[in-house]
């Protein structure tokens, strides 16, 4: 099922949730929308679903206009963050519930509604809990019979609300694995809300980066961390440093330094460098520099970190058996970064 946003625009008490939002999404993605609190990502979802409904524009589910219908029209599963299981229903009740409150010859059998749930307790590896209550049952084993219950219905299509972020880490990762594996059996599309870089990049076919009711930048992992579209989505997205620089006939000057090339043309901007694209020279070289002040181990890497000046705050990446201690001096210079002009008032 094909989903698509056009012009989207939705307001709270004055606050604009979305402005302007415009998204195709095509049959049998796994689509992430990622961002910071308050960038309108769940907002967006629950317009998809239709428990939100839009002051202006349109939403399409393949050629069917749906931007008016409820939540029982556009016929969606839909997985909350906390799991909003039935506490006093066994899991193979509360996988069967949505079928059981269909009307007249909508509602399947009560022997079919049983086997409709065994059926999903086997695709999501709960076999043998069919009489157990959630009580009973560990966090990653609540969001399983979510799905579950949501798959019930033979949706259209996922939509699922941060699934995963009551739980461990360890636990999400398992159960991201587990996802993406679940969608590459039932192809469903499948649209997600989350708030961390490492689930998005992990299981979406795309990633919706969205800041201040807006869309940033759409694409794979690889596009949104290696060819960021805007400054909110480079410093969003991993780490990275700016840096304020002047460009004067191809030189890159930072402080007064020089400290690269490039083929823009004059102007401020906004340098972005990543932590591992920053090397470390001599200090004769024009450089950025400073005192460190923080260093530490970071898997195979350290760390080190300085001021380089007016609360400049300079991250930088180095192999494991650096010998850099804080309040030894470091100069660096970037070797791949990307230039943004600075924005004026």
């Amino acid at each position: 099922m094909d989903i698509h946003l056009k012009h989207i625009h939705k307001r709270f008490d004055g606050f604009a949730a979305l402005n302007d939002v415009s998204l195709d999404i095509q049959s049998g993605e796994l689509i992430a929308l990622l961002g910071p609190s308050g960038s309108g990502k769940t907002t967006l979802l629950r317009l998809i679903a239709g428990l939100e409904f839009p002051d202006s524009g349109q939403i399409f589910f393949g050629s069917e206009e749906a931007s008016q219908k409820s939540v029982q029209e556009r016929n969606v599963g839909f997985v909350f963050q906390h799991y909003a299981l039935f506490k006093h229903m066994t899991v193979a009740d509360n996988i069967g519930f949505g079928l059981r409150v269909r009307k007249g010859a909508d509602r399947p059998s009560s022997a079919n509604i049983r086997q409709r749930a065994l059926e999903l307790l086997d695709l999501v590896q709960l076999s043998g809990l069919a009489n157990r209550y959630p009580a009973q049952l560990s966090g990653g084993q609540r969001q399983r019979v979510a799905l579950a219950r949501a798959l019930a219905i033979e949706p259209r299509m996922l939509l699922l609300d941060e699934p995963f972020g009551a739980l461990d880490a360890k636990v999400r990762k398992d159960l991201r694995r587990w996802l993406r594996e679940l969608h590459e059996q039932t192809g469903h599309t499948t649209v997600f809300v989350t708030h961390d870089q490492e689930e998005a990049v992990e299981l979406a076919d795309r990633v919706v980066v969205m800041s201040q009711g807006k869309i940033e930048q759409v694409g794979s992992a690889d596009d949104i961390y290696d060819r960021p579209a805007t400054p909110f989505v480079f410093s969003f997205i991993g780490q990275s440093n700016a840096l304020p620089v002047d460009v004067r006939s191809g030189q890159i000057a930072y402080q007064g330094r020089l400290i690269g090339k490039t083929d823009v043309s004059d102007g401020k901007f906004q340098l972005f460098a990543r932590p591992h694209d920053m090397e470390i020279v001599e200090p004769e070289v024009a450089t950025v520099a400073g005192t460190v002040s923080v260093a530490r181990r970071a898997g195979r890497s350290r760390v080190a970190e300085f001021d380089s000046g007016e609360g400049r705050r300079v991250e930088v990446e180095l192999p494991a058996d650096s010998a850099v201690e804080i309040g030894s001096r470091l100069h660096v210079r970037p070797t791949r970064w990307r230039l943004y002009p600075e924005l004026t008032a």
